[in-house]
């Protein structure tokens, strides 16, 4: 995981900007604390903040071409680097092992129109110093962040964390995923489009168990590449128990060797987090006994947890409520991995909104709009759960990889008839990846009820949260909101707190305007509150707002 900070269309003169560009990437130094470096003409400047991940010895960026025509900023890993060098019609010499360096060779084969051929998660910027051209570019999730902003005299600039544009932008933008942003165009192109996007593309498609197991262990396969000790979160439910299971099946061997050299640190290691007593430790123990991997079980206090709310805040740069309960155990949980020496981890995000995993789902009327509903899901992460995956984890320099929203899998995932993952008295929410995996992992824990993670790290956590801004914030405090807040009211007293607390970080508008604001039910979107006319009359994203959907669910 790095930083990127990059200016261009420059209306001061580079050296005004070079020293300004330093400060902006400085303050998102905990992204890439290994490295840093900068590239400065009067034309473009792109400067890097390096968690070595890949390469550590060469790869320091920004990456030049031979020739140094082309420059590169980049932050994320291109898991099918290897096989796109092998693809290459041009001559191209590579300067360093970086995974990254191939979108050079790419973009000088292509232009732009190599992007669909990554598959990664990256967010980078290109510059192309004889055409006097920038290419900027951000995953097809949004996996990596990346925000946009202009100053006071024009100038355009493209940054990994909102910290970084705040007080010197006066707009500030989400780059939005499966986009593009070539500078003689002058506007955003989406280059990532799929049939599945369409419940008419998949609704009459036939379901493979087989192939969808394939897909994901292939995913979570190409997804271990790297150079330095690596983990798995564990949290004990679903998702994350299926990727440490199949991330333990390869860990024997190096990835880059093609599965025949022994791997630099063969042991796996796990870690989860939680409350003394709480659900998801107990069943990470259960599934680490299982899998056999060393594990590693943090316990946090509620004290600890509210300690740490107002850094939490500031590196997740959002005062949307469901997010900060989730990032908070997340963000203590990493500053332990980062002190075990270990670099990256694998996560299970994504798979709830590819499988209708929350438990709204069960009021889904019918497939269609239950596809609909994972579209919208997908559509709307970046904001949400790879937000807090990345940036809890980047507090302390730790990459996080996701392999159920790795791009090939998704077209296997997301192409399966939608009438397979509908819930139904025979069959719980993620049966068909439960099935695919159940003889991976305990039979308790392969057919756990789903747990969102801020009830999972244990129930009390929530309640204490919903106690404290009750005494923090009055009645009378949020019924005149809107007289504090006129952008983006804050609808509950929790979400106050934390839009005052966001607000000391990031006074600006634009700031604001970059965090979504949504009525939902445990992590619904506003749409599918339709689906239910109990629904209407409540806004709380704890998976416990809907526990009557199914009589078993968060039984304490």
């Amino acid at each position: 995981m790095c930083g990127i900070v990059c200016a261009f269309d420059l209306k001061e003169s580079s050296e005004q900007l070079r020293p300004k560009l330093l400060q902006m990437s400085k303050v998102i130094r905990h992204r890439g604390p290994d490295w840093n470096g900068i590239y400065a003409n009067d034309r473009a400047i792109l400067a890097h903040e390096r968690l070595a991940i890949v390469d550590p010895a060469s790869g320091k960026q920004p990456l030049l071409s031979k020739d140094e025509s082309l420059v590169l900023a980049a932050n994320g890993e291109i898991y099918n680097h290897k096989e796109l060098k092998k693809s290459l019609t041009i001559d191209y010499e590579f300067q360093t092992e970086s995974d990254c360096e191939v979108i050079l060779a790419l973009y000088k084969e292509k232009g732009a129109d190599f992007i669909d051929d990554l598959n990664g998660i990256y967010a980078f910027a290109l510059y192309d110093k004889e055409k006097e051209e920038y290419l900027i570019a951000r995953d097809h999730m949004g996996i990596i962040p990346l925000y946009m902003g202009w100053d006071e005299h024009g100038t355009f600039y493209v940054a990994s964390e909102l910290k970084a544009l705040e007080g010197v932008c006066t707009k500030i933008e989400l780059f939005p995923p499966g986009h593009y942003l070539m500078g003689s165009q002058g506007e955003l192109k989406r280059w990532y489009k799929r049939d599945w996007m369409e419940y008419e593309a998949v609704k009459e498609n036939e379901t493979s168990i087989q192939e969808l197991k394939d897909a994901l262990e292939a995913a979570v396969h190409r997804q271990l590449m790297s150079d330095v000790p690596y983990g798995v979160l564990l949290s004990g439910g679903l998702d994350s128990s299926i990727t440490s299971a199949v991330a333990k099946k390869y860990a024997e061997k190096r990835i880059e060797s093609g599965d025949t050299a022994e791997a630099w640190w063969p042991r796996l290691h796990s870690f989860s987090i939680g409350l003394e007593g709480s659900p998801d430790l107990a069943a990470a123990q259960k599934v680490a006994d299982f899998i056999g991997t060393v594990h590693h079980e943090i316990k946090f206090t509620i004290q600890e947890g509210l300690d740490a709310l107002r850094d939490v805040i500031y590196h997740l740069e959002t005062y949307d409520v469901t997010t900060i309960r989730a990032s908070t155990p997340m963000y203590l949980m990493a500053r332990v991995i980062k002190s075990m020496g270990v670099k990256m981890v694998l996560s299970g995000e994504g798979a709830d909104e590819i499988f209708g995993g929350y438990l709204y789902f069960h009021k889904a009327p019918n497939a269609k709009e239950f596809h609909e509903e994972n579209v919208r899901k997908l559509d709307k992460l970046h904001m949400y759960d790879c937000l807090r995956a990345n940036k809890s984890l980047a507090a302390w320099g730790i990459e996080g990889r996701v392999p159920f929203l790795d791009k090939e899998f998704m077209d296997v995932a997301m192409r399966i008839n939608p009438q397979d993952k509908m819930i139904n008295g025979e069959r719980m929410e993620k049966w068909v990846i439960r099935k695919a995996f159940e003889a991976y992992l305990p039979e308790s824990v392969a057919w756990r009820q789903k747990e969102q993670f801020s009830d999972g790290v244990g129930y009390s956590w929530i309640d204490t949260l919903k106690e404290m801004v009750e005494t923090e914030v009055s009645d009378e405090q949020l019924a005149n909101a809107k007289y504090k807040f006129p952008i983006q009211t804050p609808t509950s007293k929790e979400e106050y707190y934390y839009r005052s607390i966001f607000t000391e970080h990031f006074p600006s508008d634009a700031a604001a305007l970059s965090v979504p604001q949504e009525a939902s039910v445990a992590c619904s979107t506003k749409i599918a509150l339709e689906w239910d006319e109990a629904f209407k009359n409540m806004n709380d994203p704890s998976g416990r707002a809907v526990a009557q959907v199914h009589e078993d669910a968060y039984v304490k």
